[in-house]
């Protein structure tokens, strides 16, 4: 798969998204605490971009009343109606157990907002690399 240089690693800081272009695609790359995150940049719900969404958590609950809060900003919510995607797989979060693919293959069903694309990123001594094929228009 061929590696396009996007940014340099001073141009996102921890805690801090940046949006990008690569192979014809629009990609959203966060920082998360020195771990860089490439998802396209495109909820799959109705086009809103990641890169304007909120890094969150998850608040998980075994029981009512226990909440265990993990994962901070691993997780984007797509600033036009809330739903929500894991920074490592681009799953959905509303349906974790069912929606499971591959990085690159995008599931979209009625009423069901289906995983996020996601890249494969590298981080070198100040470059960040994604790696996208070529030859794909964003949809």
């Amino acid at each position: 798969m061929p590696r396009h240089v996007v940014a340099a690693l001073s141009d996102l800081p921890p805690g801090r998204c940046k949006r990008v272009a690569a192979a014809g695609r629009d990609i959203a790359l966060f920082n998360v605490g020195g771990e860089v995150f490439a998802l396209a940049d495109r909820c799959p719900h109705q086009g809103g971009r990641l890169s304007e969404g909120h890094l969150v958590g998850l608040v998980e609950a075994q029981e009512p009343g226990r909440y265990v809060w993990s994962r901070p900003n691993e997780i984007v919510r797509c600033p036009w109606h809330g739903w929500e995607f894991d920074l490592r797989t681009g799953q959905s979060r509303c349906e974790p157990r069912r929606l499971r693919t591959q990085a690159y293959d995008v599931a979209l069903e009625p009423c069901d907002p289906g995983p996020v694309e996601t890249f494969p990123v590298t981080v070198d001594d100040w470059r960040i690399a994604v790696d996208v094929p070529d030859g794909s228009a964003t949809a």
